[in-house]
């Protein structure tokens, strides 16, 4: 369903169990940033009514979602330490040439948006499957749910603004090159890492 071209090790499940300051800290910030992106959208792109509705409604989403992970962590007796610079979004965002085109800009963040949220979904899945926790089991499965119904309104956004040909061009590269990245990644505690 998401097409990602590369599956997550369950290795990877393990590391992040095994730092759970670090992973809870990540999650938390990433879903900050998620939050931040969205309105930063509305904010682009005001006239467009069903997007900005859309964005809003995802924007705080999100922010619940770090709020929810926050208070996990004071329940656990972590403390939220401080946000990481976010290399897997950077390089995404790097995937797309600088454009001056309105459209094409805003074609390119919804792709990227929906790519973290495909990834951020899979993660989840393999997070939640090799849980013994059954508060974070069921927490990282509820996620995931979401971080999927985010990832198609993106892509179904994406496909409105542009034909739709074009875009899943656009897409289908942008998941190809993700797939080649995420290869070497997987040895840290970090959503994306």
């Amino acid at each position: 369903m998401l097409g990602l071209q590369f599956e997550t090790e369950t290795s990877w499940a393990e590391i992040a169990k095994d730092d759970l300051q670090q992973i809870l800290t990540d999650h938390a910030f990433a879903e900050q940033k998620a939050s931040a992106n969205a309105i930063s959208i509305t904010i682009n792109y005001s006239e467009e009514t069903e997007l900005v509705k859309s964005m809003l409604e995802i924007a705080i989403e999100e922010l619940e979602h770090f709020q929810m992970v926050h208070e996990i962590m004071i329940k656990r007796g972590l403390i939220l330490g401080q946000a990481q610079q976010n290399d897997y979004a950077i390089r995404l965002q790097k995937f797309f040439p600088k454009t001056n085109d309105r459209t094409d800009a805003l074609i390119q963040r919804l792709l990227v948006a929906a790519l973290i949220e495909a990834r951020s979904c899979e993660r989840f899945k393999v997070f939640s499957e090799n849980l013994e926790d059954p508060e974070l089991k069921k927490f990282y499965n509820d996620l995931m749910i979401s971080e999927a119904n985010h990832y198609t309104i993106f892509l179904r956004f994406a496909r409105k603004y542009q034909d739709r040909n074009i875009v899943d061009t656009k897409w289908n590269e942008l998941l190809k090159y993700e797939a080649d990245f995420m290869k070497t990644r997987g040895g840290i505690a970090r959503v994306h890492g």
